[in-house]
């Protein structure tokens, strides 16, 4: 999807409903690196919201060098740290929750930073977003 809004003003992506209603999230349009709709199953351990440590096998929504938005089964806090491990490479990578959606059937959509940028942990390079913006060729 092109973006054709100027620098500073938002994009609405719109996805499959049983992605948790991920359609119509607002995203502001100027990002640190591309982004792209990659579904991947990965590993993530951390604490739940009840402060019990668990280790689950989740699903990405969203990925980028930075980060991404992830569908996990366990509730947890904004600030959490997690562990993701890529189970194709093994490759781990340390992130922190910030965002949390609401839950649903599928589990709670959670967006996270990474500590330090990993571009190629999803097995995706992402190229520098043009000067007009355009998100599609962001990703190659």
């Amino acid at each position: 999807m092109g973006n054709t809004c100027p620098v500073g003003q938002f994009t609405v992506f719109a996805e499959e409903a049983d992605d948790c209603g991920m359609n119509g999230t607002t995203s502001p349009t100027h990002r640190r690196s591309g982004r792209a709709f990659h579904k991947m199953r990965l590993q993530a351990q951390g604490r739940a919201h009840n402060g019990k440590k668990f280790k689950e096998s989740c699903e990405t929504v969203v990925v980028n060098a930075h980060g991404g938005l992830l569908l996990l089964k366990h509730e947890i806090d904004n600030g959490e740290m997690l562990v993701l491990t890529n189970p194709e490479t093994l490759e781990e990578q340390e992130c922190r929750v910030v965002f949390q959606g609401e839950p649903c059937d599928r589990g709670q959509r959670i967006g996270v930073e990474f500590l330090t940028p990993a571009p190629h942990f999803w097995g995706l390079e992402f190229g520098e977003l043009s000067k007009q913006g355009d998100e599609a060729s962001a990703v190659h």
